[in-house]
């Protein structure tokens, strides 16, 4: 049987082989797949108070540029209790903190006639720029659109969130900009059998990293309990003594 570490590193060995870039080094209509997996957990209903804390977290422009304006803090919080998981796709990435530092939001259109659209909206806290995780969430929200039947996905940003148009544009996106705000949208491909594969993978992998990371912080706050019992018989012989 698989021990934990070994089934860790052939999900990962797997997941690079099917996460591996198409000829050329693009992947349909431009967007370039890149073979450094990030793991990414779907989040649910009990991660609501993480989403918000995340989002509370920002600097005032990042959220400025997350939701298209100064949002306040109860704003914030009413936008994180009403996500609606059942309908949506809300996904993130975390610190060895278990802290959500990067959520993204993929919004599907009831049943009707724009089923087969989705939008796509990303934040990244300040001190984990810079290590692609926008485009690494932005895959992924592409491949589960594509395995929920979307063939359009629609980035919606104010003009100046030059990297949230960057990352729409290095996927293929079309970018129409409309005065201070700016819409992209991105054309879908239909889901193949490897897309719903990689899901899978995806989710696993995720989902043992922050398994893996919940034990280690559980760990060390045994050992720091522990530390403090130990002080404390130290310090009780130590009164004892005197």
């Amino acid at each position: 049987m698989l021990s934990t570490k070994d089934w860790l590193r052939a999900s990962w060995n797997a997941g690079r082989q099917m996460l591996r870039p198409t000829a050329g080094g693009r992947f349909h209509r431009g967007f370039a797949m890149n073979t450094v997996m990030v793991p990414i957990r779907s989040l649910g209903p009990q991660h609501r108070e993480r989403i918000a804390a995340h989002l509370l977290r920002l600097e005032p422009r990042d959220r400025y540029l997350r939701f298209g304006y100064a949002a306040n803090d109860d704003q914030v919080r009413r936008y994180a209790e009403l996500l609606d998981f059942s309908r949506d796709e809300v996904f993130g990435i975390f610190n060895r903190r278990l802290e959500l530092i990067a959520m993204a939001h993929v919004a599907f259109a009831p049943s009707g006639e724009y089923e087969s659209c989705a939008e796509f909206g990303v934040s990244v806290s300040a001190t984990a720029r810079g290590r692609g995780y926008g485009a690494r969430l932005f895959e992924r929200a592409v491949m589960l659109a594509r395995n929920r039947g979307v063939s359009m996905m629609f980035i919606h940003a104010l003009t100046e969130n030059t990297a949230m148009l960057k990352i729409a544009r290095n996927a293929g996106a079309t970018v129409r900009r409309d005065g201070s705000e700016s819409e992209a949208y991105l054309q879908l491909p239909p889901a193949r059998f490897d897309t719903r594969v990689s899901e899978i993978m995806a989710e696993h992998f995720g989902e043992v990293d922050y398994q893996l990371k919940k034990q280690a912080r559980q760990f060390w706050r045994f050992l720091a309990d522990l530390q403090e019992i130990r002080q404390g018989v130290r310090d009780g012989r130590h009164q004892a003594a005197e």
